[in-house]
């Protein structure tokens, strides 16, 4: 992959003008999510009586609504959705407990991905675990196979969305390395979230509890995990080791923009833009629209369509040689040929 840094960090310099929040926008963003999400679980849990097929259809845009939220909190965790620090800070604590998703910790991590986004040196930080294809091949069949497990489609997009969320953001492993402050937001959210499920179930019942809000945290995760992935793990996305990785490449290269239709890119809070929202983190969600409408180069920059992002589900391994993620059969076809002996010229008799 050719360099282009210098443009690219001009093209950041470029979009400085965006970064100012409207802390009134903010709050409208912020009622047009949550009033709607709470009417529509009062209506799921209203229409339990009349069968749960219905209900179940109202889970849908109530768990649309929930990832519309965790997408504020993680503008907040930017310092990005509004003005000050500290409105930032307490709305997104305060949506992550809804989202259970204990805000001081993902931040911290969350940073951290920005910081080393497609660098070989540096995974596993906030990141989907992506191995080379020199890396997979060279390990057990043992450690083979549970690399293969964790890339199944049911496990990234069904279990492990499900496990995140509700069992390992409860506990996050290696927090106190991080100092007291995540140990604390993650204590806290959960005290949070145990008296609010509490009060939940005083108020509505343990059964209707679980059969209205389990779906909307499960498919809410399973969406959250699936453009996490899209937006990073596409064919010509970016990976380097140190002495050659840049940030501004990695940011406008290793992350996509994934076109949706309208209704989605307002549920998902125009996250989709992700190549610019990595380039210039500090742009709020409601201002990311703009950049394209006003810098059109920039929206042919890592382009999936919905159709195209269906395909990347086969892609697990980073081929260091073509410079693309490849499928598990292409790194196989790829090490047979390595091991092929030379063809030799045929002889026409």
């Amino acid at each position: 992959m050719t360099q282009r840094t210098p443009e690219i960090r001009a093209s950041a310099q470029l979009l400085a003008r965006y970064r100012e929040p409207d802390s009134a926008r903010g709050v409208l963003e912020l009622a047009i999510t949550a009033v709607p999400f709470l009417v529509i679980w009062a209506l799921i849990w209203a229409a339990l009586d009349r069968g749960y097929w219905l209900a179940l259809l109202l889970e849908v845009p109530a768990a649309g609504l929930l990832v519309r939220l965790f997408m504020i909190q993680h503008d907040c965790g930017h310092g990005s959705f509004f003005r000050g620090r500290v409105a930032n800070d307490w709305v997104g604590r305060a949506i992550g407990v809804m989202t259970l998703t204990p805000y001081d910790y993902w931040r911290h991590n969350h940073a951290r991905h920005h910081a080393n986004s497609g660098n070989l040196d540096h995974r596993g930080l906030g990141d989907i675990d992506t191995l080379t294809v020199r890396e997979f091949l060279g390990q057990s069949r043992w450690r083979r196979t549970l690399y293969r497990l964790y890339r199944h489609p049911i496990v990234m997009f069904g279990v492990g969305p499900t496990y995140l969320f509700i069992l390992k953001h409860r506990l996050p492993v290696g927090i106190m390395r991080n100092g007291w402050k995540p140990w604390l937001s993650t204590m806290g959210t959960n005290i949070a979230i145990a008296v609010l499920v509490a009060a939940m179930i005083r108020l509505v019942g343990y059964g209707p509890f679980l059969l209205v809000h389990l779906p909307i945290v499960v498919l809410a995760a399973s969406i959250g995990v699936w453009l996490f992935y899209v937006q990073h793990q596409f064919e010509h996305s970016y990976w380097s080791h140190d002495a050659t990785w840049s940030f501004h490449d990695a940011a406008l290269h290793g992350s996509s923009h994934y076109q949706l239709p309208g209704f989605l890119r307002w549920f998902t809070a125009n996250i989709g833009v992700h190549h610019i929202h990595h380039l210039s983190s500090r742009i709020p969600s409601y201002r990311l629209p703009d950049v394209l409408r006003d810098h059109p180069q920039l929206a042919g920059v890592g382009r999936i369509t919905l159709l195209q992002s269906l395909r990347t589900v086969r892609l697990a391994l980073w081929d260091e040689e073509r410079l693309r993620l490849v499928s598990f059969g292409e790194a196989a076809s790829t090490s047979a040929d390595s091991l092929a002996p030379p063809r030799r010229g045929c002889r026409v008799s």
